[in-house]
């Protein structure tokens, strides 16, 4: 067996929080941690130990922006990105708030120093690559260039059952 030094490092396993408002709004961040250029993205991070997806992004979702209760959190796709010098891959999940007037916080602003609900038509620019091919996943868009997406529910788009309303 090849140890793992061998065969380079690690993949880094990260979860995206596609979080709607009942109008169907998404929460976006706009990311400005230092050492990346600004960019816009999805409640997210890395899946700790023991975690499932589902679990992973409500916990960042909670400390990135102060929002808790969200409900019905599943996966609807897995974003693979293997450019570079190690793989990323990043689950979406699709959660749901029940306040029209949901207040995101701004609770790590060494990495994030504001939050906005966007229609999904109307998403600013330029988006963190992981948030880029999982909004493209769910929006039933070409996955970005470098990105394999692979969908575990393709319904659940904006138009499907998870639409605002």
């Amino acid at each position: 067996m090849t140890s793992s030094s061998a065969r380079g490092p690690r993949p880094v396993v990260g979860v995206g929080a596609v979080l709607l408002r009942p109008d169907g709004a998404v929460l976006i961040g706009h990311r400005v941690k230092q050492g990346e250029p600004a960019s816009w993205c999805l409640p997210g991070g890395h899946v700790e130990a023991g975690e499932t997806f589902e679990q992973a992004a409500l916990r960042e979702t909670a400390e990135e922006s102060g929002i808790t209760g969200a409900g019905g959190a599943r996966v609807f796709a897995v974003a693979l990105h293997t450019a570079g010098d190690r793989t990323h891959m990043t689950a979406g999940v699709l959660a749901r708030v029940a306040a029209e007037d949901a207040v995101a916080s701004v609770l790590e602003p060494e990495v994030l120093d504001r939050w906005l609900w966007a229609r999904p038509e109307d998403l600013p620019a330029p988006l963190f690559p992981p948030s880029a091919a999982l909004l493209a996943a769910w929006l039933h868009r070409p996955a970005p260039d470098g990105w394999a997406v692979y969908p575990a529910a393709a319904q659940d788009g904006p138009d499907g059952p998870w639409a605002g309303g």
